[in-house]
């Protein structure tokens, strides 16, 4: 392995920040930043040699390759990680815009919600891979959410309670439980995984995940964060009383002046509930 690589796989090791699948994305980010740098000529280098130089080579490489917007941001903030750890955090320049990075786009048009029945959920054969999917259809949450939920800690009768641990960034969050469906499946919850989580006492999060992740090829079902999709544009429904823009319904410039308002707290509520830190982000989900 070569000297750079192997000592920003170091820097992951001993600077756990974040969720567990924040730290693996960032992992997997690292390496190719340091493979691509020793592609582009860059030899010899260490964690602590990173210069202004090396990350306007980078995004140069990514702007005229045609890399998405958002992957580009996404590793704009693992370069800002890595130079933040080795104390060089001046060397990234703090916005995007200094690198000429176009602001991503976020809403398509195209509503990415994904419906799953439950025959489909019957189609798999793992106990808890079928409740963690229960869980993203009923509640919005995220794969890494949905597969670490205890149902003995998260439930606190009216609303959940999602660690810090399992969620993205480590922001702890609480979503109501508004109808019986939800509380169906949660007691569901409760029976399976008693005390413990939707991870069996004989696995940990990697087996489980890599079973999650079997499981449901082998059953037909994709594009599980569409699950979440569907959630917030039911969400967003029934905070408003009118379908969200991306179901069908009218775009907030279209909406009377009495009803922004509403719309506007609609989407500061599903991005609380989400976990999401700006409610701009609600548009990718509901337009």
């Amino acid at each position: 392995m070569r000297g750079l690589n192997h000592q920003l796989k170091q820097l992951c090791r001993n600077n756990r920040d974040g969720s567990y699948g924040t730290q693996a994305r960032r992992d997997r980010e690292l390496t190719l930043l340091a493979n691509q740098l020793h592609a582009a000529g860059y030899r010899g280098m260490g964690s602590h040699s990173l210069k202004p130089k090396h990350v306007q080579a980078l995004v140069e490489c990514w702007l005229s390759t045609g890399v998405a917007i958002g992957t580009i941001k996404n590793r704009m903030s693992a370069l800002r990680w890595w130079a933040r750890k080795v104390d060089r955090q001046n060397v990234v320049a703090r916005t995007n815009d200094h690198y000429g990075i176009p602001n991503r786009r976020f809403v398509t048009g195209e509503s990415k919600a994904r419906s799953v029945s439950s025959e489909e959920i019957d189609r798999v054969s793992d106990p808890h891979v079928r409740m963690s999917l229960e869980l993203q259809r009923v509640f919005g949450l995220r794969r890494e959410e949905a597969i670490k939920f205890s149902p003995s800690y998260a439930d606190k009768g009216h609303h959940l309670d999602l660690k810090a641990s399992w969620t993205k960034g480590g922001k702890r969050r609480s979503i109501p439980i508004r109808s019986s469906l939800q509380r169906a499946v949660l007691e569901r919850a409760h029976q399976l995984a008693g005390k413990g989580s939707l991870i069996p006492g004989d696995r940990n999060y990697r087996q489980q995940l890599r079973i999650y992740e079997g499981q449901t090829i082998r059953a037909g079902l994709s594009r599980m964060h569409g699950l979440r999709h569907a959630y917030a544009q039911r969400r967003y429904e029934e905070l408003t009383g009118w379908q969200s823009p991306a179901a069908g319904g009218p775009a907030p410039k279209l909406l009377s002046t009495g009803d922004r308002p509403l719309d506007e707290e609609a989407r500061l509520t599903i991005s609380r509930e989400l976990g999401h830190e700006r409610a701009s982000i609600v548009r990718i989900y509901i337009g």
